[in-house]
């Protein structure tokens, strides 16, 4: 079990908005969890990649393989309060989920 994180590397975030961004993605992703995968996941120590993303574009793309997997997932849009003009596409969670189905999505993506 893992859930992955791929955040956009072509906006220029600082690293607390970074790190905002990929923590409003977990969370939401996980709320959209099957009681039974939270339970599992938990019990696994809640492993979790942050990647590297490219482009919304490519957000948007690997959350359409994320769907057609059966994989919870989320996109997160920034309010606009600090560096980002409001709406801007940040990060993109995948899972919690088997670790093979997250792979299948995010596998080909470098680590963060």
């Amino acid at each position: 079990m893992k859930q992955a994180i791929v955040a956009r590397t072509d906006i220029g975030m600082g690293k607390g908005k970074l790190a905002a961004q990929v923590a409003h993605a977990s969370l939401s992703a996980y709320e959209d969890t099957s009681t039974k995968t939270k339970r599992a996941w938990k019990g696994e120590g809640q492993k979790k990649v942050v990647l590297k993303g490219e482009s919304e574009q490519q957000l948007f793309e690997l959350a359409d393989k994320a769907e057609r997997e059966g994989l919870p997932n989320a996109i997160i849009r920034d309010a606009g309060h600090t560096q980002l003009d409001p709406g801007t596409v940040t990060a993109l969670a995948v899972g919690p989920g088997d670790e093979g189905a997250i792979d299948r999505v995010t596998g080909e993506l470098s680590l963060f």
